[in-house]
Parts: C-alpha cells; structure tokens; sequence
C-alpha cells in the first residue's frame, strides 16, 4: 500500500499521476492484463466488487481468499510478482443481499468484509447507500453509520493498517440498466458532508484515526456509460468539484464507470485530482473483440457466436435487463458496451468452443495479412502457438496502455 500512498501524496501535491484499477475476474484477460506489467516493477491495481466475489462465491463462484489465490496465480504465470498487486473491494456493503431487512443483509455484510480482509484485501470500498427491505429512502446519517459499522468490523479483522474508499455517488455494480440522462456531477458542499458524516459515524464507534487513511471519495464527475452510449468527461463541468479537493484535508476522488472513455479524458480526471481510475467491461469487452477476430481468421464467427448466443439465451438473467427488448436487441446481447457476455466465457458450451477456436488457430499458421485484416492491423512475425494470446494482447492491450498512459505510467 505504500506504493498506492505515494502516488496519491504525489497527485495530492499536483502531479498528474494515478492507478488505473482493473474489475475483472475472468482468467485470461487477468492474463492480459498483468503482461502488460511484466517488464516494470509498477503496482498494478486489481479489484473484485461485492457481488462478484463474497464469501458465499458471488456469481463467479469465488470467494475473497480464492479470487486472491486466482489472481496471485495468474501473476506469477506471467512473470509479475505478486508483491506488486494491490487488492482492492469494490462497493462491499449490503447490496448482493438488498432484498433481505437490513439486520439480515448487515450481518451478511459484515462477514463479507471480514472474508476480504482476512484474504488479503487493503484497499476496501465501503458503500451501504442500498436500502434493504423496509427501509424505504435512506438518511445520507444512515449510509454513512452503517459504513463505519462496517469499517469496525474491517479494523478488528486487519493484520495491518487498510485504506479506504467511502462515498457512493455511481450507479450501482453491475452497471447501468436504462439510458443514461440528466447525469449530474456532485457538488462540492455535497462531498464535504459526507466527509463530515462519516468522520462523526466513525468518532462514534472510536474510530477517529481511522477516517487519516480514507485515501478517496467516490463522486460522479460526470461520467459514465450505458449500453449503447458514453458520457464523455466535460472538465468544464467538473471545475468547481475538481478545485475542491486540495481543500479537503486528505481524501481525493475515485472515478467509477470510466470505461470507454477516450486518453486525453482519462487524463483530464487524473489532474483533475481523481488519480484512481476504475473499469471492468471495456476490459472484457476487448478480449471479446479478440475472440472473434480470431474467429474471423478461421471463417468461424458464426460457430462462436452461436454457442454464445444460445448460452445466454438458455439463461437470460445475466443480461436481459440490460438490453433493450427491441428489434436490436439480438446485436447489442453480444455488442452491448455493458458487455454482459463477461458472464458467460466460463459456461461449458461456450468454453468448448473457445477452446477448440484456439487450439485451431495454434495449428493453422494463418498468414500474416489475414491476421492484420481480422485484428486490424497486427502484422509481424507470431508464434502461431502464441497467436490467441498474441491477439488478445493487442485488444486487451490497448485498453490498459490507454489507462497507464492517462496515470502517468
């Protein structure tokens, strides 16, 4: 975590540097991304969000202790040591048990946070701005008490000193289910309150000391992405919120939803002062893009995208309420910027095909300029053992030198 202070005492100071931060549980673009690392000594930023990983497995079936195991092995598969990596939680609080009363959905909470920092975690999210059943609308007094409630429980299971990340002013994990409008960016006197909520909530369960190593507050600068839109970042409009930050004695911003966002965006909202960098479904997004370029270059499209198209129309959950019932709607389940294909790599039906798509690939030595034509533009000389990989670099690839470049790495 010392790494992580440091960069954020630098941008504090007025340097335009930060950390991109990497949501992803799926294992090859994991893979991806950490070879991106491999010839820097960089930290490199991953994190897990409440409903993926929790002690009950989340939707991808891992707890806290197997996703760090998961993403230790992976790093150490591709040369990074893991030493490097910080592990982050993303929105732990009540929300994966939201339609349980608020005492059950806690006490679920509550041995959430435990398993994350036990596992390993240091660098926790805490947001309990979801209302349970019963609760109606929530008091800001009362998101921010159950955050230090849980920040106690965080504390009495630390083997060392954690960092947090308080505020909640994003759309909720797992993205946006409808088109996004009339997207405001927070008000300054809105952070400070919340500031000034949680240093109260804190005191009140003797954790004042606590609140010197809350490293951001998540607000919304105005920026996020739908389906089949992007916000783009407006530094205009983000100003006043950006020029409040040296002001408040410490914390800076995380940006949330920042996918899709171009390279001088993501630049703007580092010296802007919001130095963490959050995303997930571009990252997703891109090793789908590599999977059927490589399908391209066989004239296999059509198989892949049938076993992905049959996978989830057989089991809808994970993306219907996410695409729009329309005459488009067959494109955007598997184009969607949402990409809710993320859910279904791992389904056995779609993983046999993935598997038998790269293992054709490795033996068919496709020419050079079929290779450029499906992957727009890779040319030069590739092992073809090492050509799925080799793919999934340059898409993948491409979005995490985008972050590191915009991060000052």
């Amino acid at each position: 975590m010392t790494a992580l202070d440091g960069i954020l005492a630098r941008n504090r100071a007025g340097e335009a540097v930060g950390l991109p931060s990497f949501c992803t549980a799926h294992p090859e673009t994991l893979a991806a991304i950490l070879r991106c690392y491999r010839d820097d000594d960089a930290p490199v930023l991953i994190e897990a969000t409440c409903n993926q990983v929790n002690q009950s497995g989340g939707y991808t079936g891992l707890t806290p202790t197997a996703f760090r195991s998961l993403v230790e092995g992976i790093a150490c598969a591709q040369g990074v040591a893991p030493g490097r990596l910080i592990l982050g939680g993303d929105h732990l609080g009540p929300n994966p048990w939201k339609s349980e009363r608020a005492g059950v959905a806690m006490d679920h909470a509550r041995a959430m946070v435990a398993a994350y920092v036990q596992a390993g975690f240091t660098k926790l999210h805490l947001d309990a701005s979801m209302p349970c059943a019963g609760d109606g609308v929530l008091a800001p007094e009362v998101m921010a008490d159950r955050a230090a409630d849980l920040a106690a429980v965080a504390e009495a299971a630390a083997a060392g000193p954690l960092r947090y990340v308080i505020g909640t002013e994003v759309p909720l994990p797992g993205g946006e289910t409808a088109p996004v409008t009339g997207l405001a960016v927070t008000h300054p006197g809105a952070v400070q309150r919340t500031l000034d909520l949680h240093r109260a909530a804190f005191a009140a369960r003797g954790l004042s000391g606590v609140m010197d190593r809350v490293l951001a507050v998540v607000v919304q600068p105005g920026v996020d992405f739908g389906n089949d839109q992007v916000v783009a970042f407006d530094p205009a409009r983000a100003g006043a919120l950006c020029a409040a930050a040296p002001a408040l004695g410490g914390p800076l911003f995380e940006a949330h939803s920042t996918d899709y966002q171009t390279g001088a965006a993501l630049a703007a909202l580092v010296a802007g002062h919001f130095p963490v960098l959050k995303l997930g479904p571009e990252l997703t997004f891109a090793f789908r893009q590599a999977v059927f370029a490589l399908a391209d270059i066989l004239g296999q499209r059509a198989v892949v995208e049938a076993a992905l198209r049959d996978t989830m129309r057989a089991d809808p959950a994970d993306w219907r309420a996410y695409v729009t019932a329309d005459g488009r709607d067959g494109a955007m389940m598997l184009f969607g910027l949402s990409d809710r294909v993320r859910y279904y790599w791992t389904r056995p039906k779609v993983r046999q095909a993935v598997d038998r798509l790269f293992a054709q690939v490795r033996a068919s030595a496709p020419i050079a300029g079929m290779v450029a034509q499906a992957t727009g533009g890779l040319v030069g000389p590739v092992d073809p053992a090492r050509l799925p990989e080799a793919v999934i670099d340059r898409m993948v690839g491409a979005v995490v030198a985008k972050y590191r470049n915009a991060t000052g790495g």
